[in-house]
């Protein structure tokens, strides 16, 4: 017997090759398409609601509160901030300075100039910009002053700005550069600060010292 071996027609031929071709771009549609990795580039975040007494200092290392050598022109009582240092001198005379470790504003929200403290308040009430609402919308659009405040035990205004010379409830942040182009202190030396600072002192904002 012998055997017979049939060949499909041309027509069948292309028949079977479209519906394997339906076949498999429907299972490819079915299939989850890659998702194009996103890079997010998120603000340090604030933390509204974290409690930090007035008491908590720096209390070690470079950036607790020190008597230092600091020789300038200004008269005595004025307060000059070195962005880069990461500190915040208040000028007392005889080529000496009261230095306190600072948190400063991080990359692109740094800025210099020459201001006077306009206004000083305690455990001030926080009202975020809507530039930085922009940038972090989970923020509270108020929030009253209180140990859980991130403007935390005290305020010095500077000037018409936007910007302040303020406590903090993350003092692990000071020494960093984190901040929207504020200032910020332990509770325990902004409050020191704040009784040594009257309204109308001279604030000079640096990046870099100055010889």
């Amino acid at each position: 017997m012998t055997s017979r071996i049939t060949t499909p027609s041309r027509a069948g031929v292309f028949a079977a090759v479209l519906v394997a071709a339906l076949s498999t771009a429907q299972t490819a549609s079915a299939q989850p398409k890659p998702v194009a990795a996103t890079q997010e580039t998120m603000d340090i975040g604030d933390e509204p609601g974290r409690v930090s007494t007035e008491e908590v200092s720096i209390t070690e290392g470079p950036f607790a509160r020190q008597m230092v050598l600091f020789r300038s022109n200004e008269p005595p009582g004025t307060v000059i901030i070195q962005s880069a240092e990461r500190f915040l001198y208040v000028v007392q005379g005889n080529g000496r300075a009261l230095r306190y470790g600072i948190g400063v504003g991080r990359e692109g929200f740094q800025w210099s100039g020459q201001v006077q403290v306009s206004r000083k308040a305690e455990w001030p009430d926080w009202r975020p910009p809507p530039e930085m609402l922009q940038r972090q919308p989970y923020l509270p659009r108020f929030m009253a002053g209180g140990p859980g405040n991130p403007m935390g035990a005290r305020a010095l205004y500077l000037g018409s700005t936007v910007f302040r010379v303020h406590g903090t409830n993350q003092p692990e942040t000071i020494g960093e550069a984190i901040s929207s182009g504020c200032f910020r202190l332990a509770n325990g030396d902004i409050a020191d600060l704040y009784e040594r600072v009257p309204l109308g002192t001279k604030v000079i904002i640096r990046h870099k010292a100055s010889l």
